[in-house]
């Protein structure tokens, strides 16, 4: 994103022989007006295209403008350095939503400890329920596995082939079954074994499948999760951070898991998501293995957006 903006702007490294950046000022004297505005434009462009929200990106050119308006510029400080500052400055507080802290939670909250998964079909969710499987088993906790999605053919069949490798538990019941019972049985199972963890795989929904939202609520209501997590992948950009809005609206969630990230070249997806959904997002896919699991870190996902660490 910055290496973008730099180039639109005029202050990416010169080719040689090519005329110098006429983006410049100078030192000691407050950036102008003219000046800012044309940054707040092209950050506008370099946003839009790295697809995110608008609500957003008017989020970051009101932080920057706040930041750059009157600025004089130190020795040794040249206009790129500034203008990064105030970006990095900005994004990092999108992305810096109050953490959550899924073990401490685990720790403190009712036992079993069930986590509800949401999403629609291909956004990765079952795959993300095993990754985050294999991240408790791999801290010592015990975990069971809900195959409460009976709607899609082979669900129930998936889910039991990673909970073979991650090595748990899958409570499941015949094809069709009603995905409530299922998820009740889960927690009956975790309940007289002790089991800290019940996971409850969901069947892929839209917001506008109506049957689907309401075995979504029933389940909720029979086995009142301490935690819903929202699945969205990471690729689909602002199509996820819409579905992400309607999912709250429609069922509300409390963090947010995105997943193909490692494929994701613009990022916009997460800067937009944590600012729209005002939820924080706990856990991003970064691979296909198990392991390809990482808690989310606002920093990281600020220098991957800017190709680096260096700035304010």
């Amino acid at each position: 994103m910055w290496a973008k903006l730099k180039e639109r702007l005029g202050l990416a490294k010169p080719q040689k022989g090519a005329e110098p950046s006429s983006f410049t000022e100078g030192i000691g004297l407050p950036i102008r007006e003219k000046t800012l505005e044309n940054v707040l434009q092209e950050v506008e462009l370099t946003l839009l295209e790295s697809d995110v929200a608008v609500e957003v990106i008017e989020a970051i050119q009101a932080e920057v403008r706040a930041s750059l308006k009157g600025k004089k510029l130190r020795w040794g400080e040249d206009a790129s350095q500034a203008i990064e500052a105030a970006l990095r400055k900005a994004v990092l507080n999108v992305l810096d939503m109050k953490p959550f802290d899924l073990e401490a939670a685990i720790k403190a909250g009712p036992k079993p400890y069930v986590i509800m998964f949401l999403g629609v079909n291909g956004s990765g969710k079952t795959t993300t329920l095993a990754k985050i499987a294999s991240w408790l088993v791999s801290r010592g906790h015990g975990v069971v596995m809900a195959a409460s999605d009976t709607f899609r053919a082979g669900a129930v069949e998936q889910l039991e082939v990673h909970a073979e490798k991650v090595g748990v538990k899958v409570i499941r019941q015949k094809e069709g079954a009603d995905p409530a019972a299922v998820a009740f049985d889960a927690l009956h199972h975790a309940k007289s074994r002790h089991i800290e963890v019940v996971l409850v795989d969901t069947a892929g929904r839209q917001h506008t499948n109506e049957n689907l939202v309401e075995e979504a609520k029933k389940i909720r209501r029979v086995v009142n999760p301490a935690l819903t997590l929202f699945v969205g992948d990471a690729l689909s950009g602002n199509d996820m951070v819409e579905q992400a809005r309607l999912f709250s609206h429609e069922l509300g969630f409390d963090g947010v898991v995105l997943t193909k990230l490692d494929a994701d070249v613009k990022g916009g997806a997460a800067l937009s998501v944590a600012y729209v959904v005002k939820k924080p997002i706990l856990f991003v896919g970064v691979g296909q293995g198990y392991g390809d699991l990482k808690p989310f870190e606002p920093r990281w996902m600020m220098d991957r957006l800017f190709g680096g660490s260096t700035g304010a």
